[in-house]
């Protein structure tokens, strides 16, 4: 009996709802319920927290109604890699995957696993971060496991094995769990409503556009209008991390059913939904507790302090639970969609050859498992909070480049079959472009610690572009799609 041959072609098997879903939840994680602690500390007022917050929701929004218009013309596994490729060249689109896989997608994963750790240790205590498993002196760097720490990485791995079984598979959890997410956050929102305190929602909106330096110690700091306007970019870094990941849908476009429509649709509903709920959570966080309390919440955790207002004693396990279900569906979702940018690579013989073939389930299984293997050492390094903190300027630049391209491909392609338009073209993509680069601009002017490590990691991409061309010999592949 002959051995089944392995797939040569990914299978079209996910509709508009698994879109939305992955879209939705690939983007709510951990963060909305944490970042908004620095924000305040940033911005000190209720109406600059709302406004970043919607600043980076109309960014996101923006981005996703344009990226359709890519979405349609090149309905391609790979997303974003394929359209910095089409519109530039290899090297940009490498540089964009090399970083992608570096710390981007793994190192997010990295961190959505090791919050969902330390929730879990709300339940079970035996799982905290504080619970030192093994600890050795590694030359003069004292190494140490604890409990949270291999539990993300046991999470990781099960979801990823989870995975290579098929896309099927992955979807049934994504839809589950995004639904019963947002269905959970839609209910803090509303009992978070009804328990609005007058007293406190009056006085956080007292003077709501005096933007300042709140201290944990109660003191403020003026700033200067230019000093100002760093403060936002700096206060946006938690707000954009906590939107970003939208794009992961574009990643599977070759699994989507009529990929033309569903993705562009995916992506607007996606971001939207999302962008509503995380305006009225904080809208509830200001209703609920004064900004010293938002500014001061232990480890950030605002949504814990706001939790127990809303629901009393039981309010942090409420929240525990919320986060325990966010965060493994979100990291299902990053899992899902990451290994197709590898596959895509390569297929354009810029990463490692297995990682372009599928398993029997017509999934890149390599790819998911290599990917496995860097988010589980980031979980071991302890740094993966300071990567994704360096890598916040490269992920706008590489959307603002992305953007760009719509308008090259109009020039480069005048005639291609474009199903979709982006929406608003060219004002609405264009006013992204101005955001993000004035963004970019502020974030190196004003928090450098936040962009010249991202800044090394992109560049380090260039030698090993180069050396991997070398070995490839540059013969491309086309994607089977």
């Amino acid at each position: 009996m002959s051995k089944q041959a392995e797939p040569t072609k990914l299978k079209a098997s996910l509709g508009l709802l698994d879109g939305t879903m992955i879209v939705a939840g690939s983007m709510i994680g951990s963060g909305i319920f944490i970042v908004s602690a620095d924000i305040i500390r940033n911005v000190g007022s209720a109406g600059w927290l709302i406004a970043v917050w919607l600043i980076t929701g109309f960014m996101t929004l923006t981005a996703a109604v344009s990226y359709g218009e890519l979405s349609a013309m090149f309905p391609k596994a790979g997303g974003q890699y394929v359209y910095l490729k089409e519109a530039y060249n290899k090297l940009i689109a490498f540089l964009y995957g090399w970083s992608f896989f570096a710390v981007i997608q793994t190192g997010t994963i990295a961190a959505v696993g090791v919050a969902f750790s330390k929730f879990t240790a709300y339940l079970i205590p035996a799982v905290s971060e504080d619970n030192i498993l093994f600890s050795t002196m590694i030359g003069s760097y004292n190494f140490k496991l604890n409990a949270a720490q291999l539990v993300s990485i046991v999470l990781i791995i099960l979801l990823t094995a989870i995975n290579t079984r098929g896309v099927k598979t992955g979807k049934l959890i994504q839809n589950t769990f995004t639904i019963t997410k947002l269905a959970s956050l839609f209910g803090l929102i509303i009992f978070g409503l009804i328990m609005l305190k007058g007293d406190v929602w009056n006085a956080n909106w007292t003077n709501a556009w005096d933007i300042h330096q709140l201290n944990k110690d109660d003191t403020t700091v003026n700033y200067t209008m230019v000093a100002a306007l760093g403060a936002i970019a700096g206060a946006m870094v938690g707000s954009i991390f906590s939107s970003d990941a939208w794009n992961n849908v574009t990643f599977i476009a070759g699994e989507m059913k009529n990929p033309q429509r569903n993705i562009g649709l995916s992506l607007f509903l996606g971001t939207l939904i999302v962008t509503v709920i995380y305006v009225s959570v904080n809208l509830v966080y200001t209703g609920v507790l004064p900004l010293h309390d938002i500014a001061n919440a232990e480890k950030d955790r605002v949504a814990v302090s706001a939790s127990q207002v809303i629901f009393g004693n039981i309010g942090t396990y409420v929240i525990a639970v919320m986060i325990m279900i966010s965060t493994f569906g979100c990291n299902n979702g990053l899992i899902l969609a990451g290994a197709r940018v590898y596959y895509t690579m390569a297929k354009d013989g810029l990463f490692f050859k297995r990682t372009g073939t599928l398993n029997k389930n017509a999934v890149p299984s390599f790819g998911l498992w290599i990917q496995c293997v860097v988010a589980s050492l980031l979980c071991l390094s302890g740094t993966y909070g300071n990567l994704l903190d360096m890598i916040s300027l490269v992920v706008v630049i590489f959307y603002v480049l992305t953007i760009i391209g719509i308008y090259i491909l109009r020039v480069k392609r005048p005639n291609a079959d474009r199903p979709y338009k982006a929406f608003g073209y060219p004002v609405l993509p264009a006013i992204y472009v101005i955001m993000g680069i004035t963004f970019c601009v502020l974030l190196l002017l004003y928090k450098p610690e936040y962009s010249i490590g991202g800044l090394v990691i992109v560049l380090l991409g260039i030698p090993i572009y180069y050396i991997t061309k070398y070995f490839s010999k540059d013969e491309e592949i086309e994607s089977p799609v």
